[in-house]
């Protein structure tokens, strides 16, 4: 869960990549050709053996497909259309990324909350929102999401 208190990021890097991963194949998934990791990886700037594993764990749930073989590679098809951000963050990070205590703490509930429990429900229910309402096919728009 977001840290706010050490500065830590909200996703871990592996979640971070899928993400960047997926918006990529949705960009480019009009040149009806399977990408390869290595096409993925240099255009995301991202080590190659680590995107794989990713995303073999994104396939294996059914967020992306994938061809093995020669020619094979990832894609985006249309058993993958729906995908949301929350989606991937859970696939990556688990589910109860979002739900856990912002101090880490063990058994906070709504009944018995940390002293911060109350002043994050609110926002982590809300990025929870609109991570769901943030459908990949829907977010692209021709241009392709890279870090340099």
């Amino acid at each position: 869960m977001l840290n706010l208190i050490s500065g830590e990021n909200m996703f871990t890097k592996s979640c971070q990549y899928a993400i960047r991963a997926v918006i990529f194949l949705a960009e480019n998934q009009a040149s009806d050709k399977n990408t390869g990791v290595k096409e993925i990886a240099d255009a995301l700037h991202v080590p190659q053996q680590f995107l794989a594993k990713i995303l073999q764990q994104l396939s294996r749930h059914n967020l992306i497909s994938s061809v093995k073989g020669p020619n094979g590679g990832f894609y985006l098809g249309e058993d993958n259309a729906e995908v949301t951000l929350l989606d991937i963050v859970e696939c990556m990070d688990g589910k109860s990324t979002l739900s856990t205590c912002i101090l880490g703490l063990p058994n906070c509930t709504n009944e018995h909350p940390c002293p911060l429990h109350h002043h994050f429900y609110g926002s982590r229910e809300g990025l929870k929102a609109t991570l769901s309402s943030c459908v990949v096919g829907a977010l692209v728009n021709g241009q392709v999401l890279s870090a340099k």
